[in-house]
């Protein structure tokens, strides 16, 4: 099995393990809510802060930010552009714009670890401090002006301050910007409590899981997994060109824009107000695909 099926398989198996549990009602009808409010509050912001801290890095790393920096703002921007002529209401809209841009981290740095040799990490870190802070404004900020929950300027900043995932990525910053070393009782137990945010945001979006209607949702799925297992890493692959990357840096570019959506864009939709169902399934579908078009994306790109 090539290492990005590897990757791909664990993931879709912990989907797959929530749907089944959520339909027999394990632990408890009340479990799941629970659960995905503990994870978007509490573990996504230790797996942040724990994730972004203590990193170093040179100026060599400037080529890969701005790659994917660019790619992200240009897919965020067609979208938002075309935002009238799609069929589909503001929540759903929500759905396909996060599934266009937000990257799944597992997914990135499994794939990198096994694909871009011993610079791995330090690449992976460039792209997180990139594109985590600079994804979760733009949904955000699209999720409360067209979700169901939002709406208006003042709304988008309420929104904006106390969302926890960018507050993590603030902290992560602050903690690097001044060099702050985190006590090691405090960066173990952030790690401890980051470990269970992925599985338990796996877990969620199994539990999350609606096909019903999956006829009635193709568009929006279609649009968001051609977006972004496809155009954005063309787009990704025209900036890294265009700057002149080096073939490695090039690649790291590539994985983190065809990569999957991430789980927390499920939790994200469901606490402000997006369309979760339709979420779901994007990330499903996504999940599914990418076995296929990242292999793909590198060999004719990479």
């Amino acid at each position: 099995m090539s290492p990005i099926l590897l990757a791909v398989a664990p993931i879709f198996g912990l989907i797959l393990l929530g749907f089944v549990l959520n339909r027999a009602a394990f632990p408890a009808p009340g479990f799941w809510p629970a659960s995905e409010r503990l994870t978007y509050y509490a573990l996504f912001p230790a797996l942040l802060v724990g994730g972004l801290s203590g990193r170093s890095f040179d100026e060599s790393a400037t080529g890969l930010a701005v790659t994917l920096f660019v790619a992200v703002c240009l897919m965020a921007g067609v979208l938002l552009t075309i935002r009238r002529l799609l069929p589909m209401s503001g929540a759903v809209f929500t759905s396909v714009f996060q599934g266009a841009i937000r990257p799944n981290t597992y997914v990135g740095m499994s794939a990198a670890a096994a694909l871009l040799g011993p610079d791995w990490m330090k690449l992976s870190a460039v792209a997180l401090l990139t594109l985590i802070p600079l994804v979760n404004v733009l949904c955000v900020l699209v999720l409360a002006r067209h979700g169901n929950n939002g709406g208006g300027i003042r709304r988008t900043a309420i929104e904006l301050a106390r969302n926890p995932l960018i507050l993590s990525c603030v902290v992560g910053f602050t903690l690097n910007g001044f060099d702050i070393m985190l006590p090691a009782v405090v960066a173990d137990l952030l790690s401890i409590m980051g470990k269970a945010a992925l599985p338990m945001g796996l877990l969620a979006v199994g539990a999350g899981l609606r096909f019903e209607g999956v006829g009635d949702t193709a568009l929006p799925v279609a649009a968001a997994s051609a977006a972004h297992l496809l155009v954005l890493p063309l787009i990704a692959f025209g900036c890294a060109q265009a700057l002149g990357l080096d073939a490695v840096s090039r690649n790291a570019a590539l994985i983190y824009t065809a990569i999957p959506v991430s789980v927390s864009a499920f939790i994200l939709a469901r606490q402000m107000g997006g369309d979760h169902r339709v979420m779901a399934l994007i990330i499903t579908a996504q999940t599914i695909l990418s076995a296929l078009t990242l292999p793909l994306v590198l060999a004719l790109l990479g």
